[in-house]
């Protein structure tokens, strides 16, 4: 029945867009690429943190080539609801608030309209590499896990290997989404540690992982990797040189008649801290520097491999992240004077600036003018209208509804249409953070989801504020140290019906 409901939806979406393409115009469309960073924070991108400790030759040669923005935002402080929204032009708290867990459900809907599956109407072959975190339909034999393991002071019920049927086919992943292609391994530290190739595992799961107990060690941070099925042998050291490999290979295969659109969502630097060897030494800033050495490394490899196959001058290359630096970030900064979250305040889970301000680089060969810098506000939301816009797809009436184009912004064209001044960020259920032109206004005390250490705070000159919320000028205060609250009532009681407005339009069914 999901399968009938999917293809309905598809042919119904396919109705929709009348597109350039389909119209039989001959004007070439462009290829693009998106590469997603895990957790990589606004001041790891070494062109933005003038005392950074982590070179990033690559990443800062794009910025050069395109445009790096200043003000750009993940939809979410995690990972799963930013990757939702990213692939769907809509806020992920429509929907959901937390992450996909482990053997977790799909987040979408069969009714969901996806940017894959509209770019495919324009004629596009498409493709995602890498990290999925968005759950799959999974074929249980046991619905209910049999197994309970113990780590983080608690016991967990954990599925084992015979609880499920690896051979059936994998739905609801990106197949299901508009994908025509997708290699991955679902998430670094999730089980199953197995490959997916479309809707199969290469290597059927036949061991397994115990709480952090890898074949190797970890360089840093091993406590996120969690007990489940992993294919015999199963070495996390070989995921990004694997997931290199096949991305390199898939461009070279692609045809200069067919424009592609590639996802390639990178697990690093997301722990379990791994940089390769040949990488140990590369940076400043520990293991963490290193593992963002071969993040920067593995970008450039991709612009190579389009330079190489004839492709660069007619791609669109996007690079960012899911939302800012993991909780480790905090002792580095101690350890290493390295700053991932740059001046910002907070990191990943907060719904501080450094939760959810991210990097954001985009190049567009003879399009948009290299080596230029925007600070107009824009989220990851908005990625897909301007990417339709370019390409001349139709978005359906429910596709995209958070999504505003920033063409305008990259081309310095003229547009009918007004840039984003206004956008709410949000982790868990009931905290809000709401932007409006300079004004950033939270719902609640703080804006900490992750506890930040007294040395820390120490270190930066924070101090905790006492209102029931919070309001800054971000113009005059970027790392929010001021709190206006209780200076400006009106344009809280602004701010908090725009919040509401936004709310009240409820979550998408």
């Amino acid at each position: 029945m999901k399968n009938i409901t999917l293809h309905i939806a598809t042919v119904f979406i396919l109705c929709l867009c009348n597109t350039t393409y389909a119209q039989g115009n001959s004007k070439q469309l462009p290829n693009i690429v998106i590469i997603y960073a895990d957790d990589m924070g606004f001041g790891d991108l070494n062109c933005q943190n003038p005392d950074s400790k982590i070179p990033t030759p690559n990443l800062d040669k794009l910025a050069t080539e395109g445009m790096r923005f200043t003000d750009a935002h993940s939809s979410s402080a995690i990972c799963s609801p930013s990757r939702f929204a990213l692939l769907t032009g809509q806020y992920h708290w429509r929907r959901t608030h937390g992450i996909v867990k482990s053997f977790g459900e799909p987040l979408f809907k069969d009714t969901d309209v996806t940017l894959p599956q509209l770019l495919k109407t324009a004629g596009y072959q498409t493709a995602a590499i890498g990290k999925w975190h968005l759950g799959w339909h999974w074929n249980f034999i046991n619905k209910e896990p049999s197994g309970e393991r113990t780590y983080w002071g608690r016991t967990h019920e954990t599925y084992l290997v015979e609880d499920i049927d690896w051979e059936a086919p994998l739905t609801g992943g990106p197949i299901d989404r508009g994908f025509d292609y997708y290699f991955g391994d679902g998430t670094i530290n999730f089980p199953p540690y197995a490959w997916v190739e479309n809707d199969k595992f290469v290597d059927i799961p036949n061991d397994f992982f115990e709480f952090n107990q890898f074949e190797r060690d970890v360089k840093e941070m091993d406590w996120d990797s969690r007990p489940g099925p992993k294919v015999a042998g199963w070495d996390p050291y070989n995921v990004l040189p694997t997931l290199t490999k096949k991305t390199i290979s898939w461009i070279g295969n692609q045809k200069k008649d067919k424009p592609f659109f590639l996802y390639l969502a990178l697990p690093s630097p997301h722990a379990p801290i791994i940089p390769n060897d040949e990488f140990d030494g590369t940076s400043e800033a520990g293991a963490y520097g290193d593992f963002m050495v071969q993040t920067d490394w593995i970008a450039g490899e991709v612009l190579k491999a389009l330079k190489d196959n004839g492709f660069e001058e007619h791609t669109i290359v996007i690079f960012s992240s899911d939302n800012g630096p993991e909780k480790i970030a905090f002792e580095r900064a101690e350890k290493y004077d390295h700053y991932s979250m740059g001046d910002f305040r907070g990191l990943k889970r907060d719904i501080w600036e450094g939760g959810h301000h991210i990097p954001f680089l985009i190049k567009w060969p003879n399009h948009i003018k290299a080596g230029t810098v925007s600070d107009n506000l824009i989220s990851q939301v908005d990625i897909m209208a301007t990417l339709l816009e370019i390409t001349e797809t139709k978005i359906p009436e429910q596709g995209a509804i958070d999504s505003q184009s920033f063409l305008s912004i990259i081309t310095g064209k003229p547009n009918k249409n007004k840039h984003r001044t206004a956008t709410i960020h949000n982790t868990n259920a009931g905290g809000y953070a709401v932007r409006q032109d300079n004004w950033l206004y939270i719902n609640t005390p703080t804006g900490s989801v992750t506890r930040m250490p007294e040395s820390f705070k120490n270190l930066r000159g924070y101090t905790d504020f006492s209102t029931a919320g919070l309001l800054f000028d971000l113009e005059k205060d970027p790392e929010q140290r001021v709190n206006l609250f209780e200076k400006y009532p009106e344009k809280i009681k602004e701010m908090q019906a725009y919040l509401k407005q936004e709310l009240d339009k409820g979550y998408l069914k």
